[in-house]
């Protein structure tokens, strides 16, 4: 129990007993004792020994209370910017949203129109990505977020380029509006789901299919 809630121990092998097999898990396990604690808890009894082992276990005492408080700094600084992401994550999808709003009427693209609306889902895109890093162990917001960018930045301009084939003349008159309603969910559905694609073609092999030999027609 000691071990597995990371309490000092200081089992002296001299002694007999258990303590030769607790020392030898301890030596797997650990805790806050250094290879030098385990070594001096090993040895035959000496004059001056006990004042050493006891110094040992008070030093495995310091180590155990330093870690405990880096944890909870790391623990701290975690949770203060999993707080900051999800509010970066809620104006982003607030913005994305709101954007509608002052795309512009339908009509010529104007500079800041196409600038709304080739932005915005890449806005959507980001707030996906960082709303899907929220609950890793040890996420890396800067990475999530161009993550997110470039998962937009492609969809947009795919789904752009697929409505140029087939509506030549879309720049001659766009909606801009219209095409946000569409846009919007399209990045932040890309940017949510890009972390999973890009880990499955990152670590998983593609599997080819056994290739069969036709069967030799048989001479009659």
């Amino acid at each position: 129990m000691a071990l597995l809630h990371g309490v000092p121990l200081l089992p002296v092998t001299t002694f007999g007993g258990g303590a030769a097999y607790v020392r030898t898990n301890l030596d797997h396990v650990r805790n806050d004792a250094t290879p030098e604690d385990i070594s001096l808890m090993g040895q035959p009894w000496s004059d001056g020994l006990a004042e050493r082992l006891v110094a040992s276990l008070l030093a495995q005492g310091t180590r155990r209370r330093e870690r405990l408080l880096r944890e909870a700094c790391h623990a701290g600084r975690l949770a203060l910017t999993r707080h900051i992401a999800l509010a970066v994550t809620v104006l982003a999808v607030g913005a994305s949203w709101l954007a509608v709003a002052f795309v512009g009427p339908a009509g010529p693209p104007s500079a800041r129109s196409l600038v709304i609306m080739l932005a915005t889902p890449m806005l959507a895109a980001v707030a996906g990505s960082l709303l899907r890093n929220y609950q890793a162990d040890d996420p890396t917001w800067g990475w999530a977020a161009a993550r997110g960018l470039g998962a937009g930045l492609v969809t947009v301009f795919l789904y752009i380029a697929g409505e140029l084939l087939t509506v030549p003349d879309l720049m001659t008159k766009l909606d801009p509006q219209r095409l946000l309603f569409f846009l919007v969910p399209l990045g932040f559905a890309a940017g949510f789901t890009f972390d999973l694609v890009f880990e499955r073609l990152r670590t998983e092999q593609i599997k080819v299919p056994p290739t069969t030999s036709a069967p030799m027609a048989q001479d009659k």
